[in-house]
C-alpha cells in the first residue's frame, strides 16, 4: 500500500458553521449599534439626566409620571394617532386602487409607474421644503392636514408597489375559473383578489403604521416642533431634550414610543400569520 492511503483526511466544515462563520462579526456589530442605545435610553428614563450638565441620579418612575400627566403628552399623542390612522388608511386605499388599475396593460404604463414612484424617491426634507412654499402653515387645523396631504402624496406609490406584486402573484388560471363559474367581479374582488392580497397589504400597513408612528421630519420642515395642532410625539422628544434639555424625560417618551411600535408590529405580524395558516388550509 502506499503511504498517501493511510492519512486520515481533515472532516470539512459544515456548511451552515461556514455561513454563520462569514455573518456573525456583521449580526454582532449590527446587535451592538443597537441594543446598546436601547439600553442606554431606558437607563435613561429613570433618571434626571439633563443636557446643561450636573451629576445624573435616579428618580425612578418620575420622568414616567410626569409624561402620563402632562398634556402635551396627550396632544402629542392624539395628533400621532391621527396621523397614522388617516395617512397609513388613504395610502392604502389609493394604493390598492391605482395597482388595480396598473394591473392590466396600460398605454404608457412604464411612464405613469416612474412618475407615481418620484415622490418616494426623494428626500423627506427637501420635499417638506417644497411642500411649505406651496401651503401655508398658518391657519389652524389646515397644519396637520397639509402634512397629512404630503406624506399621502408621497407613500402612496409604495402601497401601490405593494398591492401591484399582490395582485400580479395570484395565479390567472384562479380568475378563469371564476369566470366560468359565473362570478361577478364583486364576488371576485371579494373573495379572490382582496383575500390573496391580505399578507401583501398587511405587510405593508406594518411597514407604514410603524414608521408613520415616529414622524419627524415632515413636522419639522414643515411647520417646526413647537405647534400644537402637528406636535407629534418624535417632535415632542425634540422639544423636551433641544429646548428644555431634559434628557431623562425625553428618554422616557422614547421608550413610550418604542413600546407603542412593538404593539403594532406584534399586532400586524400576528394577523398577517393568521392570514397565511387561512391560506394554507384553504390551499390543502
Amino acid at each position: 500500500m502506499k503511504r498517501n492511503e493511510f492519512r486520515v483526511r481533515p472532516r470539512a466544515a459544515p456548511s451552515s458553521l461556514i455561513g454563520a462563520g462569514f455573518v456573525a462579526p456583521a449580526l454582532l456589530l449590527l446587535v451592538a449599534m443597537n441594543l446598546f442605545p436601547l439600553i442606554f435610553n431606558i437607563y435613561l428614563s429613570f433618571t434626571n439626566a439633563d443636557l446643561s450638565g450636573g451629576p445624573v441620579k435616579m428618580v425612578g418612575g418620575h420622568n414616567y409620571t410626569v409624561l402620563f400627566n402632562e398634556a402635551r403628552y396627550a396632544n402629542a399623542l392624539t395628533v400621532t394617532g391621527l396621523f397614522v390612522l388617516v395617512s397609513v388608511s388613504v395610502e392604502l386605499v389609493l394604493g390598492f386602487v391605482l395597482a388595480m388599475a396598473m394591473r392590466d396593460r396600460v398605454p404608457g404604463k412604464a411612464v405613469i409607474l416612474t412618475v407615481l414612484l418620484i415622490p418616494m424617491m426623494l428626500c423627506p426634507v427637501v420635499l417638506s421644503l417644497f411642500w411649505n412654499l406651496i401651503l401655508n402653515g398658518n391657519y389652524g387645523i389646515l397644519k396637520l392636514v397639509s402634512i397629512l396631504f404630503v406624506d399621502i402624496w408621497m407613500w402612496t406609490p409604495f402601497m401601490m408597489l405593494i398591492s401591484l406584486a399582490g395582485l400580479n402573484s395570484i395565479p390567472s388560471y384562479i380568475y378563469e375559473a371564476a369566470e366560468i363559474d359565473r362570478a361577478g367581479r364583486w364576488m371576485v374582488f371579494r373573495s379572490i383578489t382582496l383575500p390573496m392580497c391580505a399578507p401583501l397589504l398587511g405587510l405593508a400597513v406594518l411597514l407604514r403604521a410603524t414608521d408613520a408612528l415616529k414622524q419627524f421630519d415632515l413636522v419639522m420642515a414643515i411647520t417646526g416642533p413647537n405647534d400644537a395642532s402637528t406636535q407629534t410625539l418624535s417632535a415632542r422628544i425634540y422639544q423636551v431634550v433641544f429646548r428644555d434639555y431634559k434628557v431623562g424625560l425625553g428618554s422616557a417618551y422614547g421608550v413610550v414610543i418604542l413600546v407603542a411600535v412593538i404593539a403594532v408590529a406584534t399586532i400586524f405580524v400576528r394577523y398577517i400569520e393568521m392570514l397565511g395558516r387561512r391560506q394554507g388550509k384553504a390551499e390543502a
